[in-house]
């Protein structure tokens, strides 16, 4: 990692048992294959990041109309710089509170995991919005170590303004983890705890998309009683009365993205 600093690189070197130096190759039909099981609630782009020559690949086109720019960046410098001064040092905490937690989990399970959280972006208006960022690894090595990482960022500001200076780790493909790390100013006076049970999260997705109880019932195999119990159930934990005041207001606790994602066979990459 010393040929090409940037930003993270200073919390990245804290976890050599996580950051691989190796080099393997990618499938690009992987990676959409991936993205299509994420759910993304706005005009998005993703880029992968090459762990040892710190350069990034296959960058979704979205990023130059997104961000006004004028060249795809080739280095994770230039996605930092489009970052609000302001959050840099969030996204700093968020990266070293994020891996923390992965590494107590055990680097064996990285592929099973995601992180997340919020930051605002410069846009090609010149104004800055809130996006929210998802980071999966996509290859590790033979020591379970990140070789290349999928990030995925989704401008939901027109879902919330609001950061909730929230970083999250998740289990994916299977695994159940959920957990929240409160880095704002005052952590204690941030009312950001709302305790949902893992069936009401998995709702949270098909409730946001439109779905009514009949559909998400034969989405998730149960009954339409059943449903409506947990929509109740969510609307007075979130204490919303509808389904748009409810997405707002996940989207401003971080709960709207713990979302399963479904084996695609990266495994044998």
């Amino acid at each position: 990692m010393k040929t090409k600093e940037h930003s993270l690189t200073p919390i990245w070197e804290k976890y050599p048992d996580i950051f691989s130096s190796d080099d393997l190759a990618v499938d690009a039909s992987s990676i959409l294959g991936l993205i299509s099981e994420i759910f993304l609630t706005g005009d998005y782009y993703y880029y992968l990041i090459n762990i040892r020559a710190q350069e990034l690949s296959h960058q979704h086109p979205n990023i130059l109309h997104i961000h006004g720019l004028e060249f795809i960046p080739s280095q994770l410098q230039e996605i930092i710089d489009l970052i609000h001064p302001d959050d840099i040092s969030f996204v700093l905490n968020a990266e070293e509170a994020c891996y923390a937690k992965i590494n107590e989990i055990g680097s064996e399970h990285l592929k099973s995991l995601k992180s997340c959280y919020c930051f605002r972006m410069i846009v090609a208006d010149g104004s800055y919005r809130l996006f929210h960022h998802q980071a999966i690894t996509l290859i590790a090595d033979h020591e379970n170590r990140i070789v290349r990482s999928l990030n995925i960022h989704t401008d939901i500001s027109h879902l919330s303004t609001k950061n909730n200076y929230i970083a999250t780790v998740m289990g994916i493909n299977g695994r159940s983890d959920f957990y929240q790390i409160d880095l704002s100013v005052n952590p204690a006076k941030n009312n950001s705890s709302c305790t949902l049970t893992k069936r009401e999260l998995e709702l949270l997705p098909y409730i946001a998309q439109g779905m009514s109880s009949t559909e998400i019932a034969k989405q998730l195999e149960i009954s339409q009683l059943t449903v409506r119990v947990h929509r109740k159930n969510i609307l007075r934990k979130t204490n919303t009365r509808n389904s748009s005041s409810l997405i707002k207001r996940c989207i401003e606790l971080g709960l709207l993205f713990y979302v399963q994602i479904v084996d695609t066979g990266l495994a044998g990459l």
